[in-house]
């Protein structure tokens, strides 16, 4: 018997529910991660937004491959006096090239700050006198050697994404399946409005997909998210969690009664950054979709005593703390205030997570 975590992308079940993991662990049980929209992309096939939603936008996210890009040298250094259309990007000035160079050099080094070397980010895609285009050194920076580990160096953002799930499962004691659906980016949303908008009509959640997975696995309780920001991916895992609470009516043979299995978590930081409140009652979108015998009912995850343990297990991410906090520092200050506000809002102290679990009317 298992504990399941739907997580729409990897980083969801760490975000949202790392405090419960946490303890569910100590209590020895089974926790498995389910990372649904983890499809692999490759960077060199990615638009800007792309990029950007991914968590990859910034320059300092991949110095091991030509993270400055050599034609927009001229644009990122203009020289007193001149203006950045005056040259092309292939007649920039020498001292243009040395500032880009050492600006590339300083995100390397912040980068690769966890180790005690580091690549150079060589905006001249040539070797250094001495050195190497690339690293061939196995096992630096990464875990372990193999194919995820090398496509994670060759600058794949979704490889990346994934091999950070797989750091995050170690530390976690927890398992990890990947299920490689695209990111709903790889699928045509472009644009925060789309991300965080409407599911397209011909855009089906995966129902049938994870009720095989999950069944399989045999669970004690399997936690899917809320959807709070609405990203189209995360309202489309909720879906899956509400088709399969219809379906011990719909079966003729007695089933599985979802019912007592079935919670949703508020995903964390999109309940931070909208500073959500359901003291007044979970808003309507929130149950679209359940059947009409089954409500939500708040349980109460007290975490006190493993937040900095979901601390740490976040910033095992680190591709994304730049893109979603700024730093990890940061991000372990959102993660301690919305510990304590979700515990005032439950008229508690310390930290606490909260789930809504199904209850049958």
């Amino acid at each position: 018997m298992s504990h399941i975590f739907v997580s729409p992308h990897p980083d969801d079940a760490a975000l949202s529910c790392g405090g419960l993991i946490a303890n569910l662990r100590e209590l020895g049980q089974n926790v498995i991660i389910l990372s649904v929209y983890s499809g692999h992309g490759s960077l060199d096939r990615l638009t800007s937004y792309q990029r950007q939603a991914l968590g990859f936008g910034g320059k300092a996210i991949w110095p091991a491959s030509q993270a400055f890009d050599s034609g927009s040298i001229a644009a990122d250094n203009a020289v007193p006096g001149e203006t950045a259309e005056a040259l092309a990007p292939w007649q920039a000035e020498p001292a243009r090239l040395r500032q880009t160079q050492r600006e590339a050099d300083d995100s390397a080094k912040e980068f690769w700050q966890r180790a005690s070397w580091y690549r150079r980010a060589d905006i001249s895609a040539t070797s250094l006198p001495g050195g190497r285009t690339r690293d061939t050194n196995n096992g630096q920076g990464v875990i372990d050697p193999g194919a995820v580990a090398i496509a994670a160096a060759a600058g794949e953002a979704m490889a990346q994404r994934r091999q950070e799930d797989e750091r995050y499962a170690l530390f976690a004691e927890a398992a990890v399946v990947f299920l490689d659906l695209p990111d709903a980016v790889f699928r045509g949303y472009e644009g925060d409005e789309q991300l965080l908008g409407t599911v397209r009509g011909n855009d089906a959640a995966p129902i049938d997909l994870l009720r095989k997975e999950i069944a399989r696995l045999e669970p004690q309780r399997v936690y899917f998210p809320l959807g709070i920001g609405s990203h189209v991916d995360h309202q489309l895992c909720r879906r899956v969690g509400a088709a399969l609470l219809g379906d011990a009516q719909a079966w003729t043979m007695p089933g599985i009664d979802w019912s007592d299995k079935v919670a949703f978590y508020e995903d964390f930081p999109y309940a931070y950054w909208q500073q959500f409140d359901p003291s007044a009652g979970l808003p309507a979108n929130y149950t679209a979709g359940l059947p009409a015998n089954i409500g939500l009912t708040p349980e109460i995850a007290d975490v006190t005593d493993v937040l900095e343990q979901k601390v740490q297990g976040i910033a095992q991410y680190e591709s994304q703390m730049p893109h979603l906090f700024g730093s990890v520092e940061k991000m372990a200050d959102a993660v301690r205030t919305q510990g304590a506000t979700v515990a005032l809002q439950s008229g508690r102290g310390g930290a606490v997570e909260r789930y809504w679990s199904a209850v049958r009317s």
